[in-house]
């Protein structure tokens, strides 16, 4: 009798599991082919993680910028924060992108959604720049971004001027995404390392308010890896976010991994209910990224470390956050 409620209880464990998964599709909604040195493991290696991390489709850029190896520095840094030599703006790297793309079969090519990046965003002839570019490759490029604004110690390494998100050359850049039906990608940390309020907050407001026929996608929810460092949670981030949710309807989240905790996801990897009840409210404004920059073995770890948050929502948002807000973002033409 034991051996057989054993047998019973084990069956049922089998019926009963496969009964509450959920097998995920993806769209990466922020993915980097090249790194701070325009380097990449390539478009095999790209392909290769996406089908083994159920990654249908992907956003892919550029890196806007390329860290300098400085005569005064003995070892090549590894990363844009590697050491104090600067940065700077570099439009070489779309052309690495299209290069990509163009070496794909038609079916491949279908499953990326190229944005442009190459621009200086302080620079009121970036707008130009980038019609220049659609025209070049048409019907190649489907949204501009990552736009790198205030972006941790990144800013202040770019060589230039600050740039902002409501900056003027990034006026002209909105009203010719709103006139080619483009997403932008928008990097503009909502306030410094140490301020433990809202400090940026006009800066990514006063764009959304003055181009509501712009649709902008605003990366990390305004939140970075280098904030959490010194504040861990911003306190004023949820209430912020659910009222310019309320407010533009012309605003989409990228929930990439700097996201996920301590937000998504709490101490105990646990949902946070707060956040859930969010997502579920605008079911259709929020999206995951991989964020990885020209190195993609850890793009399944990325995606699939959403699972817990997606599993507390309802089944059909869960699959919206997941693969289908992405594409219901992107030119018209292209749905």
């Amino acid at each position: 009798m034991i051996v057989r409620g054993l047998a019973a209880l084990l069956l049922s464990g089998l019926l009963i599991q496969p009964a509450h998964a959920r097998d995920y599709r993806y769209s990466d909604a922020h993915l980097h082919y090249v790194d701070f040195f325009q380097e990449t493991e390539g478009m095999p290696a790209l392909l290769k993680a996406m089908d083994e991390a159920g990654v249908e489709h992907s956003m892919i850029s550029g890196v806007a910028v390329a860290k300098k190896w400085h005569e005064d520095e003995p070892k090549r840094p590894r990363y844009y924060a590697g050491d104090d030599a600067a940065a700077y703006w570099y439009s070489a790297t779309d052309v690495y992108v299209a290069a990509a793309l163009q070496s794909l079969s038609a079916e491949q090519r279908q499953r990326f959604h190229p944005f442009l990046t190459g621009f200086n965003p302080v620079d009121k002839n970036a707008a130009s720049h980038i019609e220049r570019m659609l025209d070049l490759h048409p019907g190649l490029w489907q949204g501009i971004g990552e736009v790198f604004t205030r972006h941790d110690d990144l800013t202040a390494l770019t060589s230039g001027d600050t740039p902002r998100a409501n900056n003027e050359a990034m006026t002209r850049v909105y009203h010719l995404a709103a006139e080619r039906d483009l997403p932008v990608l928008i990097h503009s940390n909502i306030t410094s390392k140490r301020e433990r309020n809202p400090l940026y907050l006009e800066e990514i407001e006063e764009p959304l308010r003055n181009h509501p026929h712009t649709r902008f996608i605003w990366a990390h929810a305004g939140t970075s890896m280098e904030i959490h460092r010194h504040q861990t949670q911003l306190d004023f981030l949820l209430p912020t976010l659910t009222r310019l949710l309320e407010d533009y309807p012309n605003l989409y989240v990228d929930l990439s991994w700097s996201v996920l905790e301590p937000y998504l996801l709490d101490e105990h990897k646990q949902p946070r209910k707060a956040w859930v009840a969010l997502v579920q409210r605008f079911p259709e404004r929020f999206m995951l990224g991989s964020d990885v920059v020209g190195r993609f073995g850890s793009v399944g770890e990325q995606m699939h470390g959403f699972t817990p948050f997606l599993d507390a929502l309802p089944e059909a948002v869960a699959r919206k956050v997941a693969r289908d807000n992405f594409l219901a973002v992107l030119p018209k033409a292209r749905q």
